[in-house]
């Protein structure tokens, strides 16, 4: 850009008229009962093209190994998670094929992108007013466990569903403790082109699975 033009655009910058930043508009936000929270999350879940299964901690591994009998052959795992440890110490070898994210990622491209089927990751919350996930990726549990393979799984305990945004930002004190990367997930991947055509799985996993652990 040329420096006349630079002066120009600024200066119809500096003379445009100043307005005022309009007032918000009142909201309040919405509360549900403990029943309707979890009933609500899960609904708008599936609203939004997730499939949800609710479990309990002793049955999600058998659960896990339900949902993706026939349709994975393998499972990407973070094995210094929680859930990473409980599954290597509790898979079957007949269940698919559980494979560890435990390399940098230069050396796990290749396998993420194209030699596994899902990958498990752990919500830290859920939001019943619009039916979403909170994800913190970690060094432990990085964020392309999500992202790269077709199918995400990811677990949630009931107990950690909120009734909305502004909630758990205050109840966690993101103010305080902000992670790097935040990642709100609403169902699968999905995205629409001119036409209003909706496709699936364009730019990460064309299916969401979500297992809600109500013990």
């Amino acid at each position: 850009m040329s420096e006349t033009a630079r002066a120009n655009i600024l200066g119809r910058l500096r003379a445009a008229r100043r307005t005022s930043i309009p007032a918000l508009p009142a909201w309040d936000a919405p509360a549900y009962a403990v029943d309707e929270r979890i009933g609500r999350f899960c609904q708008l879940l599936e609203t939004l093209h997730a499939e949800v299964h609710r479990v309990t901690e002793a049955g999600w591994p058998q659960q896990l190994r339900t949902v993706l009998a026939g349709r994975a052959a393998s499972l990407m795992v973070a094995p210094e998670t929680e859930s990473g440890r409980r599954l290597a110490a509790d898979w079957s070898q007949d269940a698919p094929r559980l494979v560890p994210y435990d390399r940098p990622v230069e050396e796990m491209k290749t396998t993420l992108v194209h030699g596994v089927d899902a990958g498990l990751t752990t919500a830290v919350a859920g939001i019943a007013e619009t039916g979403t996930l909170v994800l913190w990726p970690d060094a432990a549990e990085p964020r392309l466990l999500s992202l790269l393979p077709p199918i995400h799984v990811a677990l949630v305990r009931a107990s950690t569903v909120v009734d909305n945004l502004p909630e758990l930002m205050r109840d966690q004190g993101w103010s305080s403790r902000m992670p790097t990367n935040v990642v709100l997930v609403s169902g699968p991947s999905k995205t629409a082109d001119i036409e209003q055509t909706l496709a699936y799985g364009v730019h990460g996993p064309k299916e969401l699975v979500v297992l809600v652990i109500e013990d």
